[in-house]
């Protein structure tokens, strides 16, 4: 009776339609092999020029910029404060200028947290033209070309504005004047451009870089 089950058995299952393709051995799995490794999408590369900074900005940073251009040196010897007309003011080439550097900006979608700007003409007139933000007038940006006296009292000012504001990670642009700038990094501006500031751990004034939005 064995013999005749060992004979039947291949029979039944070939008249049964067995398939050879389906038994264990030969059935892959759709899920991959534990040792088997799973590709990851590629990382894009860190952007660490001072813009990719400035985007991706960590600390509180200021962006000391010269006003837009304004041809001349100085201001008339009737200069007031509140008399445009009797300052040096933007030409029309500055008014283009000072768009453009607002542009710019945007373009690299630098989040910009707050404008302050010195109370000269040419220097709020450069802030509102960027459009980037409610302009605050702040005096410690204010030109001391004319009496040095204040130079240090208004360089004092400005560091007590970043020391009290240091825990904010926020980028402030400041416009103000070429002797402002090289008081505080030693670093003479051409109109429209900028130096990017912070403050070290011993809340000095450190220079990050500098900056050519034109």
């Amino acid at each position: 009776m064995m013999k005749w089950a060992v004979w039947l058995l291949p029979l039944l299952l070939i008249g049964c339609g067995y398939d050879r393709s389906l038994s264990p051995k030969s059935i892959v799995s759709d899920r991959p092999a534990s040792n088997q490794s799973v590709s990851q999408a590629p990382q894009l590369p860190i952007d660490r020029s001072i813009w990719g900074q400035l985007r991706q900005v960590e600390t509180f940073t200021v962006i000391l910029m010269r006003h837009a251009l304004a041809p001349g040196t100085g201001d008339p010897s009737n200069f007031r404060l509140n008399d445009c007309s009797t300052q040096r003011n933007l030409s029309q080439e500055g008014r283009n200028q000072a768009k453009r550097i607002g542009q710019v900006f945007r373009q690299r979608q630098i989040p910009v947290g707050r404008v302050l700007s010195s109370q000269w003409c040419r220097c709020l007139e450069t802030a509102r033209l960027m459009n980037l933000g409610k302009v605050e007038q702040f005096p410690a940006l204010n030109s001391f070309f004319r009496d040095r006296s204040t130079e240090s009292v208004q360089t004092e000012q400005l560091r007590q504005f970043m020391i009290k504001n240091k825990a904010a990670k926020q980028v402030v642009i400041m416009v103000t004047h070429q002797v402002n700038i090289t008081a505080i990094t030693g670093v003479v501006p051409s109109q429209g451009e900028a130096i990017v500031v912070q403050l070290d751990t011993q809340n000095q004034f450190k220079s990050i870089d500098e900056l050519n939005p034109n």
